[in-house]
C-alpha cells in the first residue's frame, strides 16, 4: 500500500475549483448550468497584451529567465508600484512567480514553521489557511460579519495576539466578500501590526476592480516603516483577464525576496518567458481596456446584488471591489426541500441549488463563513438575471 506524507493528508482540496469542475462537467453533458463559481474574468486578454506575447515568441524570447523574473518585468512592476501606490522599490525587492497563489505559497514556506501563528480574517480565500498549515504554522482565524462589511478590527486582532503571532494577512479588495478596506481602517491595522512586530501580508490582486469611485490604498504605502514590514502580493490574473498566463509577484524587503528566490530556484525556477513579456505590456501599457472591464463588472454587480437582496430570506451587502457578491442564505436553514431533506448550511443549500435548478455557487463554508455563499458576477448580464431568477424559484420550493 502506498504511504503518503502527513503533510498532504492534511490538505483539503480547493472547493472553488471542485464546484467549477462539477459545473463544467454538467455543461459538457448537455445540461443547462449557470455557473457563478469561477474566480476569473469572462473577458479575453486584451489585444495589446496578446500582441506583446506574439512579438516575444517571434523574437525567440522562449528561453529560461532568471529565477525571480526578468529585469524588464521587474522594472515594469517597479514603475507600476510607483505610479499606482506611491511606493519605491529596487529590483532586489521584487520577485516574480507562477501566479499570486505561488507567491503566497513560497512566502509561507520561507517565513513560517511549527509553532508560528498567522492571523487570517474570515471569510478568507480558500487556500490561505491551507498554505499556512502546509508550512507547519497555525492559521488563527478571526471571524468578521456583514455588519462591518466583513472587515477585521484592531480590537479583534489584539484579542488573538500571542508571543507566537508572526504575521497578519489582509486581502483588499477581498475574495470572497468583494469588500475593500478604507485608508483609515488600514492605518489602524498597520499601527497595531507595527506595535506588535507583525509582518503584514497584503494581497492586492483585485486592486483595479473597484466601484463607486472607491480609491484603493496599499497598506505598505502608509509609511516607510509599514513598507519595510509589509509584503505586497499582486499579479496580472484578475485585473488584466490573464488567469491562464500565471504571473504573480511580491514586493518586499530585500532579505525576504532573497530567501524566497532561493526556494523558487529549487522548485519552479523562473516563470514562463512569454507570459512575462505579456505582463510588461499589461502593467505599463494604456489601461482603457481594464477600466472598460471594471465598468461592466459594476453594472453586473448592481443587477446581481439588487436582485438577490429582493429574494425573501436572502440578504446581500453591495461590495465595492472584486467581482464577487457574498449573499447570506442562513435564514433558509431548517427549511426542507421537496424530498424532505433539511437545509443545514451552505453545503446543503448549494447542493440543492445545483441539483434542483442547475445553478452553481460556492458554499461559504469553503471560506470560513457557513451562512453565506460566493457568487461571481464575472459572467454576462443575461446569465446573472436568469441565474438569480432560478435561485428565487429554488428558495420558493423550500418549506
Amino acid at each position: 500500500i502506498m504511504k503518503f506524507s502527513n503533510r498532504i493528508e492534511q490538505v483539503n482540496p480547493s472547493m472553488t475549483l471542485a464546484i467549477d469542475a462539477k459545473a463544467k462537467e454538467m455543461k459538457a453533458n448537455g445540461e443547462d448550468v449557470i455557473g457563478f463559481g469561477a474566480g476569473e474574468p469572462d473577458f479575453n486578454t486584451p489585444e495589446r497584451i496578446k500582441q506583446a506575447a506574439i512579438r516575444a515568441i517571434e523574437a525567440n524570447d522562449t528561453h529560461y529567465t532568471p529565477v525571480g523574473g526578468t529585469n524588464e518585468l521587474k522594472d515594469a512592476i517597479i514603475t507600476k508600484m510607483k505610479r499606482d501606490n506611491g511606493l519605491d522599490y529596487d529590483r532586489n525587492q521584487i520577485l516574480v512567480s507562477c501566479g499570486a497563489k505561488h507567491s503566497f505559497y513560497n512566502l509561507a514556506q520561507a517565513l513560517w514553521e511549527e509553532g508560528d501563528e498567522v492571523i487570517i480574517p474570515a471569510p478568507y480565500w480558500v487556500s490561505f489557511p491551507e498554505m499556512v498549515g502546509l508550512a507547519g504554522a497555525k492559521p488563527v482565524i478571526i471571524e468578521t460579519d456583514a455588519a462591518h462589511n466583513f472587515k477585521i478590527t484592531v480590537d479583534q486582532i489584539k484579542k488573538v495576539l500571542t508571543p507566537n503571532t508572526r504575521a497578519i494577512l489582509i486581502n483588499t479588495p477581498s475574495n470572497p466578500t468583494g469588500f475593500a478596506y478604507e485608508k483609515s481602517e488600514l492605518e489602524a491595522i498597520a499601527q497595531c501590526a507595527l506595535e506588535n512586530n507583525l509582518l503584514m501580508i497584503s494581497d492586492e490582486i483585485y486592486e483595479w476592480i473597484i466601484f463607486d469611485g472607491f480609491k484603493h490604498t496599499s497598506i505598505a504605502s502608509l509609511s516607510k516603516e509599514a513598507q519595510k514590514n509589509c509584503v505586497v502580493i499582486n499579479g496580472v490574473s484578475k485585473c488584466y483577464a490573464m488567469t491562464g498566463w500565471r504571473i504573480g509577484y511580491i514586493a518586499a524587503d530585500a532579505e525576504i525576496v532573497k530567501k524566497v528566490t532561493k526556494l523558487q530556484g529549487q522548485s519552479t525556477s523562473g516563470p514562463c518567458s512569454i507570459s512575462q513579456a505579456a505582463s510588461i505590456e499589461a502593467l505599463v501599457g494604456p489601461h482603457d481596456d481594464v477600466l472598460e472591464m471594471v465598468r461592466e463588472f459594476e453594472k453586473r454587480r448592481n443587477v446581481m446584488v439588487d436582485q438577490l437582496a429582493a429574494i425573501p430570506g436572502v440578504s446581500c451587502n453591495k461590495p465595492n471591489g472584486s467581482f464577487y457578491s457574498f449573499p447570506d442564505f442562513s435564514e433558509l436553514n431548517g427549511k426542507k426541500d421537496r424530498n424532505g431533506k433539511v437545509i443545514q448550511g451552505s453545503l446543503d443549500f448549494t447542493e440543492f441549488l445545483l441539483t434542483e435548478k442547475k445553478v452553481a455557487i460556492v458554499p461559504g463554508i469553503a471560506f470560513g463563513a457557513d451562512a453565506n455563499a460566493r457568487m461571481s458576477f464575472a459572467t454576462s448580464l443575461d446569465k446573472i438575471e436568469e441565474g438569480v431568477k432560478r435561485i428565487k424559484e429554488a428558495v420558493e420550493l423550500l418549506k
